[in-house]
């Protein structure tokens, strides 16, 4: 069955870009509303909640946040912070300007006060995962993993080294596997209910619907992190497409929900987790597009070496890190497909601990690093290449060509 192509004419293109620039254009506008508020007088003073800890020699870098803006400032090693931890901070606004607030900027503070910890829901699964674990780098991973607190920084190298920060950043990998765990939970739960009161009801439309409920839940929860909200949005757009035949795997719904997100958030576009986000459901649009006839077998193992492969020219243009343990991430990222799940249900029952020794194996392993960097010429030409595949078969074919000699100078020749 053929579906429709939601934007099918010129004029069609034309509205809908404007309406995405009404509402940026709307947004910055609001934006700057909030610039000027925290501009107003050269000190700004109020309370935020802590994000990140950055340990330095003699001081403490902290990313903080409030409703309105985020930013990073210094604190002294006077007092200890942890993450969650609400503080309030007083800070010198001359130097901060709209660019800067967006993008997030450095404030030096003048003033702080540790206030007394208040409770939350999501501060009270951080402690009981902090309960359930001994080693502080294994209680960092699970926060990560199921709320999206991010990990300090001596500890994040670890899964870039291993090549397999994609999986600790919580993305749609993610959301696919726990919509999976949510559809069939309300499945087993919604069938008796339907069968005697909504027999006229379509049962797995409504299935997805009370999915997306929990989903949007759980996004309060994390905060709407950039990759999370693409992942959301997507899934959102995919429902309601399938509603009404719209062909929903397309770039063109890629890019209404990079418009979305950027139009009504438009901070977002310094989001570094967002972009990586989008472009790893880019390529994997692109490998749908010209592998969708390899056989299943096949397929199921090509995928990930592939989006491996395809993805390390942009991740490196960024990170430098390499290894050749990184080799292993397409395996580590099958091998994740279980343990996710699985230390979901094992955390929720309060055994989260079981596998803990393996974990620190793991986290313990040695390993000679190396760092590479994408010449800036190769990446233009790779990002070029990349979006001519869209259209051009020959586009594709040179993509594979520069992926493989980038690989190959990566793993071999350095």
């Amino acid at each position: 069955m053929n579906r429709i192509k939601l934007i099918s004419s010129k004029k069609e293109l034309f509205f809908s870009f404007l309406f995405f620039l009404s509402i940026f254009l709307f947004n910055i506008f609001y934006e700057y509303n909030k610039y000027l508020d925290l501009v107003e007088e050269e000190l700004y003073s109020g309370k935020f909640e802590i994000v990140n800890i950055y340990d330095k020699n003699d001081f403490y870098v902290l990313k903080v946040k409030s409703a309105d803006f985020s930013f990073f400032t210094s604190i002294d090693k006077k007092s200890t912070f942890s993450k969650l931890e609400e503080i309030n901070l007083a800070i010198v606004t001359t130097k901060i300007d709209f660019y800067s607030f967006l993008k997030g900027f450095y404030a030096k503070t003048i003033y702080y006060d540790t206030l007394p910890k208040t409770k939350s829901f999501k501060k009270d699964i951080q402690y009981y995962i902090n309960d359930l674990h001994n080693d502080i780098r294994i209680k960092e991973l699970f926060n990560a993993l199921f709320l999206a607190i991010p990990i300090s920084k001596e500890y994040r190298e670890i899964y870039t080294n291993f090549g397999i920060s994609h999986l600790i950043a919580i993305s749609g990998f993610h959301l696919a596997i726990i919509v999976g765990v949510v559809y069939w939970l309300i499945y087993f739960l919604y069938s008796y209910i339907h069968q005697r009161y909504f027999l006229y009801r379509n049962k797995r439309f409504d299935i997805l619907i009370l999915t997306l409920v929990v989903l949007f839940f759980y996004l309060l929860l994390i905060d709407f992190v950039p990759s999370m909200l693409r992942a959301f949005i997507m899934f959102f757009i995919g429902v309601y497409f399938l509603r009404r035949n719209i062909e929903i795997f397309s770039f063109q719904t890629l890019l209404i929900t990079l418009l979305l997100i950027i139009s009504f958030l438009p901070k977002y576009l310094f989001s570094i987790s967002l972009w990586f986000s989008i472009i790893g459901v880019f390529y994997i649009f692109l490998y749908l597009q010209y592998f969708k006839n390899v056989p299943k077998i096949l397929a199921f193992f090509l995928f990930n070496f592939w989006i491996f492969l395809v993805f390390n020219p942009i991740v490196h243009f960024f990170f430098y890190n390499t290894s050749y343990e990184q080799l292993l991430s397409p395996f580590i990222t099958l091998f994740f497909s279980i343990f996710y799940p699985l230390e979901l249900f094992l955390h929720f029952v309060g055994l989260g601990s079981l596998f803990d020794k393996y974990i620190v194996m793991f986290l313990d392993y040695k390993m000679i690093i190396f760092e590479v960097i994408t010449p800036y010429w190769f990446f233009v030409l790779y990002v070029i290449t990349s979006l001519g595949s869209i259209f051009y078969k020959s586009a594709f074919v040179l993509l594979n060509i520069l992926l493989v000699l980038f690989n190959i100078y990566l793993y071999v020749l350095f």
